[in-house]
Order: structure tokens, then C-alpha cells, then sequence
């Protein structure tokens, strides 16, 4: 069938169907010529090739009257292939429409996919002839019904907020409630018995790893292996296909609905730093072949080569008006078309670097928070990166949260008995205010976690003192050296009664730590069911039972353990405070908002080298209105030794007495007791005390 190309409209970048026909709109400052390719139904066959007939500054744009949603398409670009000068045009690699929202067909690991040939001595400086198309994704012409905008309800407070950090298939994978048609799939997410789990220990927020479409890496296909995690992104406005269920595309939108419906958040794991495209040596699927130099950050002095601050090859160039611009069109289509409720920003200090380096006033940064669309939205950084001056840990500005590691870190080294960690934990402990009390930031700015996809499960924290990541297939090489975990005697699984107790013990001691702290809760999928990696800390390529979640052998006390300690954390305003603690007297009483003490009642030695074991009596922030204030106190005790202590505990105000509320000894013969002279506590262990009246009744 011949179609006729008028010149369109640049206003709308991506594919455009009104009813009549599709206008193209697509990015390119360098390019010479655009060519829109259609496809047949079946993808196999290229029907018809039409050159883009106007450019309006750097927009390329043409209407083709007559074309329906589900035509597949690409697109061909035509220019200068200098990659000693940046430049990668290759008209032979059909390219993916960066704006598509659906993607038809899968990569496949061919050398036509690069834009060189593999075999020539001159690398990618040579050029490639070979059709790329037989093995290439197609864009696809989306039906803008389906995208029509939605609406969101009302987020969650920060400081009333869990985190779940999941993967959409491994959560569901081997879950037995789960309908054997819907697992692994964004059906099977939103299941019943997922949003069940879910509301049982306490989640607000489900964050999801990369959904956006991606590619596996080739060098893991060689090895028999696949990009598991999906930190591989090809498409930023469209969701990954594998993980299509029965409702196809729309059950990405549908899984969200039932997520707000039960209360519960949805938030993305989005990877804007780099694309799936890596170095000068990868292949040609979409932004390299149409404008290599503005997409990416290329060396100075050496634009054949890729700025490489992320560790995977490129680095995306959000510097450049025009990629900038399609960041913000993608988090603003996920949040108006796809409902979602914000976004955790992988390496997030790479989005943040201009020329001169890192700007928490740069143009992204900027661009996102005054954005109306994304301002009611939860932002979170993940502050680093592999770059120069990379590690920005409570750098980001206002508005955003961000990922602790100081946290991880300290809380880890703490409960193995580390020297001087205690006085580290104190500072955590009240949402690490060094780092974030600044710039009217809040405590819930810290994302306070044990661990998370990257690293150890918090199960293998206790069961491997060093990495076992042989199945990865780079001779062990791969994953953090620095765990900062502790096997308890024996490396990996052991049938020792005394060391199972003493890994599970520090388990508990651990969570009780998380949810007693100031700062936003993050938990990993599957930490609550004693999920093990067997020691792999760097699981990115395991797509099996290694890494899917292992509920017909879930830890249920473990479960019903972090149920306890969300439940805990949700009843006292004093554990979940949205203002610093500084140890200021408070207007309502003459009281301090914070007060250490030792195991004695005096005022703690934080100089003291030998520091292992300490109380914290939290009360509302000094800073918040006295008609605001929280009358909610909680006295806690960290016992790190293995014995027994007695513990003083502070004077009750008149007609009032403490009262033990949680215990995070494993079984009930360890169980706290408080007296006249204080509370008796085992050891190791996290004791909770709140008042009650003398009389008992709450």
C-alpha cells in the first residue's frame, strides 16, 4: 500500500494517532536525512520507506494520513559516520523510536546490530552495511485511549511511609497463591495475595525495579545468562514485555489501580543515566544512530569514546535541552498515563553533573522540582556514581529522599560488634542529620535500609562473611568486596542449632533497628521470609530460583516478626518523625526531644572506645508547634552483648509507668522485664519501653 507524507507538526515528539492518520515528530541535530520504515502486521517485512519532509530547528516530523494504532515502525537515520568526531549515522540500523510507548519483536545478540563491523581491524571505526531490521525490537503506534490521563489519589505522608523494594518477577515467580497464568507478570504483582502480604507487615509503598523496556546484554546471553535486574533500558516510555500477562500492555496500568485501591503506592526504579546501548563497541538500536553526539556525554578531545561515570559504557547527556526534554516527557507520561506515584533515581548524582561537575542546581534538578505535573510525586536519589567527586550522600536538594548507605553500613558493622560503631549508630539512629538537616530538609529525607537488591540479602548478612558469586561467570570478581557481614562461625548453611539461633537473633535486632529509626524505612523483597541468595551479592544476571522469592520455605516468624515491628513503628509518632532530633528542650514540658543514657541512667559517654550498648528515650521534636506535639514517648535499649542486663530506665511522670511494648529476643523465655528498678533485658537485643497509666490500661 503506497502512502502519501505531508509535512505534520513538530509540537509532539514520538507517533501521534488522531483519528485520520499519525504525525512523527523525532529528535536529530545532526542527522541528514530521517526515514520513517513501516512494517507488516508480523513485523517481517519492510512495506514502505518515507523520508520525514520538514525539520523545524532539530525536529524531524512528517503525517501519514490513513495509518492505524498497532502499525509498527522504525525509523533510518542519514549522516556522517565520524566516530572520531562523535558521530554514528548508519541508515543500514533500523532504529527504535525513543518516544514509542510499546515495543514489537526482541533483540537478538547479531553482529548487524552494530553499527561497525565486528571483524575489521579498524573496529568500530569501520562501517557496517548489513540490515539490522530481522533482529531489532519495532516502535509501535500506540491507541491514545489507552493512555488517556488517570487519576491518583492521595500519597501517603513520608513519615506514615514503608518501602518495599521488589522485582515484578521474582516476587511472584513461586508464590503457590498466586494463579500459575499470572506469576511473574504485572497481573500476578497486584494479585490478592500479594496486596494480603503486603498489608500484613505494613507496606505503604511497593517500589519496583527497572520497568522500562530493555535489552540483555550480549556478553550475558554468550554465557548463558539474561539482565535480570533490567538495569539495561532501551525504551523510557514503555514497559517491558516480559512482563506481560494476560491483559498485555494494559495490565501495567491495571496493576497500579489495584495498587492505589488497596492503599498502596507505586513507585519506579528508572535508569535515565545510561541506555542499553554501552560503549563504542555496542550496538545500534535507537539513540546512537540518531544523534550519537547529543545523547550521549562523549570525551573531550576523544568523541569516538563514551563518558563512562556509570560503569556501563555511556552515560546519557541530560545536560542537552532536547534528551532533557524527553526525560521529563517520560516521568511525566508515567505519572499522567500510567499512574505511578514517584520514582527512586538510579545513580542519581550522573543526572545531576553539568560540565562543571555535580549541581544540586543543575538543569535537571531543576527542571524536576518545578515541575506541576511530578511536584506531588515521591522523589528518591540514589546519591552516587562511579564519576569524579561520584558520592553525594545528603547532597540533593529539597524534595528528594535518598538512598542511605552510611545506614546499611553502620547498622551492619554494629550488630557484628564492630569498634566505634555505636557512636555512628547513634547519628543514624535520628536520620543522620550531619547529612540531611539542611536546607529545611526533613528526617524522612534518609531512606533508611539493611539491605537492598544490590548487596546481601539481609538472611546471607548473617550466613557469609565474604561473596559467592562463581555463577555469575566472572571468576567471583564482580560485587561489593566491602559486605560488612558476619557468618557467626560457619560460612553458608549450617545445621548447628546455636549458630542458626545466634544468625536469626541478629536478624530481629537488625529490622527492630530499622523501624525504630528517625528517616524512611526501605525493606528488601523477601527479607521478611528469610530469603537467601546463597551468599551471591550481586545477583543481576540470576533469572531463577536463586533470585525468585522462595515462599513455600518463607521464615513465618520472621514474617509475623516485621509485621509486629510495622505495626510498632505506625502506633508511636515518636519512632516516625518528620523533624530532626537535637536534644532541644521542649516548650510543652522543659523536656529534651532526645536523651541517651547508659544501662545506669547516666548521661552517656559517646567517648567511651569500649561503647557497645546504650538507651535513647525519644520524645516529638522541639521544633514542631507545642499544639502539634505528640505526648508519645518511647525509651529503647540496644544490647549488643550477649549476657543479660538490668537496665534503669528514666523517671515516670506522676501516674504513669513504662512498659515493655516490643522485644526482639527470639522466643518468649528472653522476654523483658520491667520492675521497680528498671527492666531486665536479654542480650543481644532491641527492648521498646512506653508509658502507659499506673493502672496498666493504655
Amino acid at each position: 500500500m503506497a502512502h502519501a507524507i505531508t509535512s505534520g507538526s513538530p509540537a509532539r515528539l514520538g507517533a501521534q494517532f488522531d483519528g485520520e492518520g499519525v504525525n512523527f515528530a523525532i529528535f536529530s541535530a545532526h542527522a541528514s536525512k530521517i526515514e520513517l520504515c513501516l512494517f507488516s502486521p508480523d513485523g517481517h517485512r519492510e512495506t514502505t520507506r518515507l523520508a520525514l519532509p520538514e525539520r523545524t530547528g532539530d525536529i524531524w516530523h512528517g503525517y501519514v494520513t490513513g495509518l492505524q494504532p498497532g502499525t509498527l515502525y522504525g525509523y533510518r537515520a542519514h549522516g556522517v559516520y565520524a566516530p572520531e568526531r562523535g558521530h554514528r549515522f548508519n541508515p543500514n540500523k533500523l532504529l527504535l523510536d525513543p518516544y514509542t510507548r510499546e515495543l514489537r519483536g526482541a533483540w537478538r545478540n547479531d553482529p548487524a546490530t552494530l553499527g561497525y563491523d565486528r571483524s575489521s581491524s579498524a573496529e568500530d571505526l569501520s562501517f557496517d552495511s548489513r540490515d539490522s531490521a530481522p533482529f531489532v525490537p519495532r516502535s509501535v503506534i500506540s491507541d491514545p485511549d489507552i493512555f488517556a490521563a488517570c487519576a491518583r489519589p492521595a500519597g501517603t505522608p513520608w513519615d506514615e511511609t514503608l518501602i518495599y523494594e521488589a522485582h515484578v518477577k521474582g516476587l511472584t515467580q513461586r508464590h503457590p497463591d498466586v494463579a500459575e497464568g499470572l506469576r511473574g507478570t504485572y497481573d500476578g504483582l497486584a494479585s490478592d495475595p500479594v496486596i494480603d502480604h503486603l498489608h500484613r507487615i505494613g507496606v505503604t509503598a511497593i517500589e519496583l525495579m527497572p520497568v522500562h523496556a530493555l535489552i540483555n546484554d550480549g556478553f550475558l546471553l554468550e554465557k548463558g545468562l539474561t539482565n535480570y535486574w533490567g538495569y539495561n533500558t532501551i525504551g523510557f516510555f514503555a514497559p517491558e514485555p516480559r512482563y506481560f500477562g494476560p491483559a498485555g500492555f494494559a495490565g501495567f496500568r491495571q496493576m497500579v489501580e489495584r495498587f492505589h485501591a488497596a492503599g498502596i503506592e507505586v513507585l519506579l526504579d528508572v535508569v535515565y543515566n545510561h541506555t542499553a546501548e554501552g560503549d563504542h563497541r555496542g550496538p545500534t538500536l535507537s539513540f546512537r544512530g540518531l544523534d550519537n553526539a547529543s545523547y550521549y556525554r562523549l570525551l573531550s578531545g576523544q568523541p569516538r569514546y563514551y563518558v563512562n561515570d556509570t560503569g556501563t559504557g555511556n552515560t546519557v547527556n541530560v545536560s542537552h535541552p532536547h534528551v532533557l526534554r524527553m526525560v521529563m516527557d517520560s516521568l511525566r507520561f508515567w505519572v499522567e498515563c500510567m499512574g505511578v506515584d514517584g520514582f527512586r533515581f538510579d545513580l542519581a548524582t550522573t543526572l545531576a553533573r553539568e560540565d562543571h561537575g555535580f549541581d544540586a542546581h543543575g538543569g535537571f534538578l531543576d527542571a524536576l522540582r518545578q515541575d506541576p505535573v511530578l511536584a506531588g510525586t515521591k522523589l528518591i536519589a540514589e546519591p552516587w556514581d562511579i564519576g569524579p567527586g561520584g558520592y553525594r550522600l545528603g547532597q540533593f536538594p529539597p524534595k528528594f529522599a535518598e538512598w542511605n548507605d552510611a545506614y546499611r553500613d553502620t547498622v551492619r558493622r554494629f550488630w557484628r560488634g564492630d569498634v566505634h560503631s555505636a557512636q555512628e549508630l547513634g547519628a543514624r539512629l535520628l536520620g543522620s542529620a550531619g547529612e540531611f538537616d539542611r536546607g529545611g530538609r526533613r528526617a524522612w529525607s534518609s531512606v533508611n535500609f539493611i539491605a537492598a537488591h544490590d548487596g546481601f540479602t539481609l538472611a546471607d548478612i548473617t550466613r557469609y562473611s565474604r561473596r559467592h558469586n562463581e555463577a555469575n561467570g566472572e571468576s567471583n570478581q564482580d560485587g561489593h568486596h566491602a559486605n560488612y557481614s558476619d557468618n557467626c562461625g560457619v560460612e553458608g548453611p549450617t545445621a548447628d542449632p546455636e549458630i542458626a539461633t545466634r544468625r536469626v537473633q541478629r536478624q530481629r535486632n537488625m529490622l527492630a533497628t530499622l523501624f525504630v529509626s528517625q528517616g524512611t524505612p526501605m525493606l528488601l523483597s523477601g527479607d521478611e521470609l528469610g530469603q537467601s541468595q546463597k551468599g551471591n551479592n550481586n545477583a543481576y544476571c540470576q533469572d531463577n530460583e536463586l533470585t525468585w522469592l522462595d515462599w513455600p520455605e518463607a521464615d513465618v516468624e520472621m514474617t509475623a516478626f516485621v509485621a509486629e515491628l510495622a505495626a510498632l513503628r505506625k502506633r508511636h509518632p515518636a519512632l516516625r518523625q518528620s523533624r530532626f532530633l537535637h536534644a532541644a528542650l521542649r516548650p510543652k514540658d522543659g523536656l529534651p526531644d532526645v536523651e541517651w543514657s547508659d544501662f545506669d541512667g547516666h548521661p552517656l559517654n559517646w567517648r567511651d572506645p569500649g561503647l557497645s550498648s546504650f538507651c535513647v528515650t525519644l520524645r516529638g521534636s522541639a521544633e514542631i508547634a507545642t499544639h502539634l506535639q505528640s505526648d508519645d514517648v518511647v525509651f529503647v535499649v540496644f544490647n549488643r552483648s550477649d549476657a543479660a542486663a538490668q537496665v534503669r530506665c528514666p523517671p515516670a511522670p506522676a501516674g504513669r509507668a513504662w512498659v515493655c511494648a516490643f522485644d526482639s529476643t527470639l522466643g518468649e523465655d528472653g522476654q523483658a522485664v520491667v520492675s521497680a528498678d528498671g527492666v531486665t533485658v536479654s542480650g543481644p537485643s532491641v527492648v521498646l519501653l512506653t508509658l502507659t497509666d499506673a493502672a496498666g490500661s493504655a
